[in-house]
């Protein structure tokens, strides 16, 4: 009977060290895939309409140009997207393309 391999402390570290560096890129795909399932967020719901959300922001009286989810630092979705997650509507997608008064610039 043969005894299975140890893992010497430095192939431990190395392990370690490689799992810690990977898991910032684990983490920032985890908002994506919970959205899958995630709803659009409607216009009329009393969340949206607490922050004057609109799924156009060429609609929105008090947008500035270039103003929209896309641009906010706190939308979630991927560049490009046509929807993505809000982290002021949990388990609700919104609109690229859309607006809200809590609108803040990217950094």
């Amino acid at each position: 009977m043969t005894s299975p391999p140890s893992l010497s402390r430095r192939r431990w570290l190395k392990r370690l060290a490689l799992a810690a560096s990977l898991t910032p890129i684990a983490l920032r795909s985890l908002p994506s895939a919970l959205a899958a399932d995630a709803q659009l967020l409607s216009a009329t719901a009393p969340e949206a309409q607490a922050v004057k959300y609109v799924e156009n922001a060429k609609e929105a009286k008090a947008a500035t140009p270039g103003s929209s989810c896309a641009s906010c630092a706190l939308y979630q979705g991927s560049y490009g997207s046509t929807q993505g997650p809000c982290q002021l509507f949990p388990g609700k997608l919104v609109k690229a393309s859309g607006w809200c008064s809590a609108w803040a610039p990217q950094m």
